[in-house]
């Protein structure tokens, strides 16, 4: 009986290192996406540049007049760009990860050969 089960578990594990490449580039590639796509949604919602530019003509403070329209216009200006800024730096570390995500099994079976080969 634990003979059956070892070579069960021999055969699945063998099954397995096989698998893992076509799961990895098919299945993983989409868990993958809908990561790096909801890590970039969370970027969005906490940095919020929509809703600052939304904004960006009704005055801060509950200041009316025209000083108060113009400073107000200026400051959610300049926090719209800067949040543009860091949201286009944000999508750039989400597209590195995912970008990881292809590179890191080519990255482990050369470091395994050319570890193999120095001999």
């Amino acid at each position: 009986m634990y003979l059956v089960i070892l070579q069960r578990l021999l055969l699945e594990a063998v099954l397995d290192i096989f698998y893992f490449p076509l799961w990895w580039y098919t299945g993983g590639v989409k868990h993958a996406l809908f990561w790096c796509f909801n890590l970039f949604k969370d970027g969005n919602r906490t940095l919020a540049p929509g809703l600052w530019f939304r904004n960006i003509f009704v005055p801060m403070y509950g200041q009316y007049d025209w000083q108060g329209r113009i400073i107000s216009f200026f400051i959610r200006l300049a926090n719209v760009i800067g949040r543009m800024m860091a949201l286009g730096f944000w999508f750039g570390i989400c597209i590195t990860l995912f970008a990881v995500w292809f590179i890191f099994p080519v990255i482990i079976i050369y470091g395994l050969i050319s570890s193999f080969m120095k001999i």
